[in-house]
């Protein structure tokens, strides 16, 4: 779950975005050869394997805030993951990426995020038919992971064991103002053995068109629609099938102080003979104090996100975030983007060069008292239960996050969920949850 507080990663969230052409004329290390061997006398066609090995100890109290009274749990995560990226010429590519997650010692067994023995990760091929100047078409075929703005609707989830992946086809078109990705595919469904996971899952659809321009300096614009088809989903409404379509826009820059991330989304559909009318939004606005030691850096982050206003009422207003990056709501998420609201501020410095430090706090709250909570995947957690209060809880976190080398790194964090008049409400033996974890990750 620490993954998200890594700081001065070397490699890509993406390992498919990495380029180690560079390396063409490199003196010949082992590990340059690693990254980049030629196939080829004109060194056009190469290969270049990269991976990595990460284990985690979580120590989990009270994760269920006493409800079913599995009280402590500690557990080990382990992942694995391999990668080949084979560029057969300039136009055309293949990325293959095996992975293998491993859960020992949760008392109630592993997670959907936990453990996947031995998969397919990324499997395909990408073919350019453009390439001009300063802009590019590739189409991308295959088993691959998404990722999209902030992550707040599509995210790799690189904090769990296991992060995403879909399998379908991509249109992707990069220009220096724009980047358009037109995308058809299957969510990718998770079975624990070696080699099990289907080819092409049914379990749910999603479509859509998402593009990013860079309009100013300080002004990027994300414009997107998505389309997401599931059956038998269940909100505290009930269960049935969803057919829900998402619009929305972002507006975003990075600088060397200011930073900001407006999101807005609108969404509409049918669940069941329901129709579905649902918004969410988000705020996160940091300054980074670059002149002072260790540059501290100033952040407040909110987010308003629908919920369901009546049971029975022929509407469902309950927000679903699709894919989402769960790291937004702290280090071990409680409550996900639907019927949510939240403030965080945090603040975080760097001591060291390569240590980063950061104190955050998390208030939650019911956007609407008819509807429930939800977990950041949208799978309802608790029902409303008849409780009028809206007040869920705060998560007080504290994360260290050390670079230890360009291929290592280590990260440690706690977190103290103090619980809201709500859960107090709906679980009578209701107690604070604690979450602690170590996670030393190493990538090449």
């Amino acid at each position: 779950m620490l993954a998200k507080f890594s700081y001065a990663q070397n490699f890509k969230l993406l390992r498919f975005d990495e380029d180690y052409s560079a390396l063409k004329d490199s003196s010949r290390t082992f590990y340059n050869r690693l990254k980049y061997l030629p196939l080829s006398e004109s060194g056009r066609t190469y290969v270049s394997f990269g991976g990595e090995l990460r284990g985690e100890l979580d120590r989990a109290e009270h994760e269920d805030w006493g409800a079913s009274n599995v009280g402590r749990n500690i557990f080990l995560l382990q992942r694995y993951q391999l990668h080949a990226d084979l560029h057969l010429s300039s136009r055309i590519r293949i990325f293959g990426q095996l992975r293998s997650g491993l859960e020992n010692g949760r008392k109630n067994g592993p997670r959907p995020i936990d453990e996947d023995q031995l998969n397919v990760q990324n499997l395909f091929i990408d073919l350019i038919p453009y390439k001009g100047m300063d802009d590019r078409m590739t189409i991308r075929l295959g088993r691959q992971e998404l990722q999209y703005g902030s992550g707040r609707l599509l995210d790799v989830r690189e904090g769990p064991n296991l992060r995403l992946y879909f399998d379908g086809a991509k249109v992707a078109y990069t220009s220096s103002k724009w980047n358009v990705d037109a995308f058809l595919m299957a969510a990718g469904r998770v079975k624990t053995g070696v080699f099990d996971n289907p080819i092409i899952s049914r379990k749910s659809s999603l479509w859509g068109i998402y593009s990013t321009h860079n309009a100013a300096k300080m002004l990027n614009i994300d414009l997107y629609y998505m389309g997401i088809n599931r059956g038998e989903t269940r909100f505290d409404d009930g269960v049935a099938a969803e057919t829900r379509h998402t619009v929305g826009t972002r507006l975003w820059a990075i600088g060397n102080e200011l930073l900001y991330n407006f999101e807005i989304g609108y969404q509409l559909g049918k669940f069941g003979a329901a129709d579905i009318r649902a918004w969410g939004g988000s705020m996160d606005v940091a300054y980074r104090f670059a002149n002072l030691n260790g540059a501290p850096t100033v952040k407040l982050r909110s987010d308003f996100i629908s919920g369901d206003d009546a049971k029975g009422d022929g509407k469902l207003g309950t927000f679903n975030a699709l894919y989402p990056n769960g790291g937004y709501f702290g280090m071990n998420p409680q409550a996900g983007p639907a019927n949510l609201l939240s403030i965080h501020p945090n603040l975080s410095w760097n001591p060291v060069g390569n240590v980063l430090l950061s104190l955050e706090t998390v208030f939650s709250w019911r956007q609407s008292p008819q509807d429930g909570i939800y977990l950041p995947d949208g799978t309802l957690r608790l029902g409303s239960s008849n409780s009028d209060s809206q007040y869920i809880g705060t998560a007080y976190i504290a994360t260290v996050s050390w670079q230890i080398s360009k291929f290592l790194s280590y990260n440690a964090g706690v977190q103290y969920f103090k619980t809201g008049d709500f859960i107090n409400d709906v679980i009578p033996q209701h107690k604070d949850g604690v979450f602690i974890s170590s996670l030393l990750g190493f990538k090449f």
